[in-house]
């Protein structure tokens, strides 16, 4: 029986609910830990996906973005976060429903963003706020935790008729947990870890082990990437909250925008049988 998968369950609720019962420096760095490193996995294989021919453009396109929108964040941070949680809304709906109606799309996609303002709306509120650098509007908040119930409602029903364990704890995290940690929670659980696991099947990686190891050079590339960018943002404005805001959008609209559209069928990992070593190729 393989205990990992039990091991990193545990870890993760343990995490997350001492988190919960600490200060908001705690909790973002809980989020820090969650999103920013453990979340970046399933992202860490775009190059993977793409076209020998085409990676160029590929990375060309993929740090044009990643500057562009680091440029929104230094300058407008009140506009490049509604225009990042759009974005990521989309995303979600997209790939986390795949096959579902259009209703359930929308739904998946506003579950995550909205969610926790449900019964953490000043929480929410402040959270955002210091992303934004700005005092969000009431009634943007009460219009975020309306969307929130109605799309936790709709997951539920989902959740409760497929007997679908992932989406009842994805579910409870979004709604119990204060908003960073449970919205990191519900990201891993929904999101984040079976975007990684379906990549890891379309690369050809036999493990998790084997996937880790073929994208660690870009996963460590990403991470430096991601701290940097937090780093300044945190000695330009302190709070911590824009830095893990700019920091994860520098990486994941490139991967929102970019990706979907170079997206091929590359095998990228192969296990040599019996010996466990992993090798790359194109």
């Amino acid at each position: 029986m393989n205990r990992t998968p039990a091991i990193g369950w545990t870890i993760l609720t343990g995490a997350a609910l001492a988190a919960s019962f600490g200060s908001l420096l705690i909790q973002l760095g809980f989020a820090i830990l969650a999103i920013g490193v453990v979340g970046m996995a399933h992202g860490a294989s775009d190059l993977a996906i793409v076209e020998p021919r085409r990676r160029p453009l590929f990375l060309i396109l993929y740090a044009a973005i990643s500057l562009i929108c680091l440029a929104w964040w230094t300058g407008y941070p009140q506009v490049a976060l509604p225009l990042f949680l759009i974005a990521s809304a989309i995303h979600f709906g997209v790939e986390d429903a795949p096959d579902g109606s259009l209703w359930e799309r929308v739904a998946r996609g506003l579950f995550l963003v909205t969610t926790p303002a449900v019964l953490h709306q000043q929480g929410y509120g402040i959270i955002l706020s210091f992303a934004a650098g700005n005092e969000i509007a009431p009634l943007a908040l009460s219009m975020a935790s309306i969307m929130g119930g109605v799309a936790a409602a709709f997951v539920l029903a989902l959740a409760l008729q497929r007997r679908d364990g992932h989406l009842l704890i994805g579910t409870g995290a979004l709604l119990i947990l204060p908003p960073l940690v449970g919205f990191s929670v519900g990201f891993l659980v929904l999101h984040a870890l079976p975007q990684t696991d379906i990549r890891r099947a379309e690369i050809g990686c036999a493990s998790y082990r084997a996937y880790v190891r073929a994208v660690a050079p870009i996963l460590l590339a990403a991470i430096i990437i991601a701290a940097s960018v937090g780093a300044l943002f945190f000695y330009r404005e302190g709070t911590g909250i824009r830095a893990l805001f700019a920091g994860i959008a520098a990486l994941a609209m490139p991967h929102l925008l970019v990706t979907p559209w170079f997206e091929g069928r590359m095998r990228f990992c192969t296990m040599t049988m019996g010996k466990g070593r992993v090798t790359l190729s194109s």
